[in-house]
C-alpha cells in the first residue's frame, strides 16, 4: 500500500529525480546491521567504492534512486511507513540548491544571486539552479550548498524559471580551510596595490580608477578575517574583470589578481586556495 510519501517518491522518479525516505529528524534511515560503520565498504558512488549488494534504503544520499521497483519493493516498506519526508539527490537529478537557512540569508541571496527557482522552507528559502558542484556546509551564515554526495527535502516545485548554476554560487565551496593568523600576518601586502597604468597599456581606465576599485576590494577581503576571505577574493576578482571586459588590453590583471592572492593569504587562506579562487574570479566574468 503506497502512502503519501511514496505517492510523492514515485512521481518524482519519474521525472528521473533520485529520492529516498526520511525519518524522524527529516535524517535518513541508518544502515542497516550488515553495512553499519560501513562495514561493506560503501556503495558503488561513495567516497570509499566498494560492494553493496543491500536492498535496503542504506548510506544516504547513496541510496536515492529513480527505480518504482526498488522505491515499492519489500526492503524498503518499512522505512516508507515510518517515513516523515521524502528526499531527493541534487546532483542525481543535475541540480544545485543553494539552502539559505534564515532571513538573512534569504536577503543577501536576493542582493547577490542570479534569480532561479525558489522553494519556501520552514525557515528560509531553498534556490535551485541547473547544474553540478561540490557540495558544502555553512559556506556563509545560515548557507548551504547541496548538489553532489549530498540531499535535499522535497518540499514542492517551487516558482520561477530555473537559471543556470552560476560563478558566483560555484565561487561559494572555495575550499579555504582557514587559520587567522596569531600576531603579526606573513606575507602582509603593501598598503597600495602595486599596479601601474604604464603596464597596462591598453587599459581605458585612470590608474586612480584602478587603485580605489582594487584598494576597497582588498578591505573586504581583509574584513573576513575568521572565514569567507576565498569566496570574497572570488568575488571582488570577477567584479575587477568584470570592469575591464570591454578593455582592449592589455589591463594587468595579473597583477591585481596577485595582489588579491596574496591578501587573502594574509587572512589565512592557503595560497592554492586562494590562487584558484582569485583565478577563477577573473576567468568567471571573460
Amino acid at each position: 500500500m503506497n502512502t503519501p510519501h511514496l505517492t510523492a517518491a514515485l512521481d518524482l522518479a519519474n521525472r528521473s529525480v533520485p529520492v529516498l525516505p526520511l525519518r524522524a529528524g527529516k535524517v535518513p534511515f541508518g544502515n542497516c546491521p550488515a553495512c553499519r560503520d560501513n562495514a561493506c565498504g560503501g556503495r558503488p558512488n561513495m567516497k570509499n567504492p566498494g560492494p553493496c549488494d543491500c536492498l535496503r534504503p542504506c548510506h544516504a544520499w547513496a541510496a536515492a534512486t529513480t527505480d518504482p521497483a526498488t522505491l515499492t519493493g519489500r526492503p524498503w516498506a518499512t522505512a516508507w511507513a515510518q517515513a516523515q519526508a521524502v528526499a531527493y539527490h541534487p546532483g542525481g537529478a543535475g541540480l544545485t540548491v543553494v539552502d539559505l537557512d534564515d532571513h538573512d540569508a534569504v536577503t543577501w541571496a536576493r542582493a547577490t544571486l542570479p534569480a532561479t527557482r525558489v522553494v519556501a522552507t520552514t525557515r528560509g528559502e531553498h534556490w535551485l539552479y541547473w547544474g553540478v558542484m561540490p557540495s558544502a556546509n555553512r559556506v556563509r551564515p545560515g548557507v548551504d550548498v547541496k548538489a553532489a554526495m549530498s540531499y535535499a527535502r522535497w518540499l514542492g516545485p517551487g516558482t520561477g524559471t530555473m537559471t543556470a548554476l552560476p560563478d558566483v554560487v560555484r565561487g561559494l565551496v572555495v575550499k579555504e580551510e582557514t587559520t587567522s593568523p596569531g600576531g603579526g600576518v606573513v606575507s602582509s601586502p603593501p598598503d597600495r596595490a602595486a599596479w601601474e597604468h604604464r603596464v597596462a597599456t591598453g587599459c581605458r581606465h585612470t590608474e586612480r580608477y584602478v587603485r580605489t576599485g582594487l584598494e576597497r576590494g582588498l578591505a573586504l577581503v581583509r574584513a573576513r578575517r575568521e572565514s569567507g576571505a576565498g569566496s570574497q577574493a572570488f568575488g571582488v576578482a570577477q567584479f575587477i574583470a568584470r570592469q575591464h571586459a570591454d578593455c582592449p588590453g592589455p589591463c594587468g590583471l595579473d597583477i591585481l589578481g596577485q595582489q588579491l592572492i596574496t591578501t587573502a593569504v594574509s587572512v589565512g587562506v592557503p595560497k592554492p586556495y586562494a590562487a584558484r579562487a582569485v583565478t577563477n574570479g577573473l576567468a568567471g566574468a571573460a
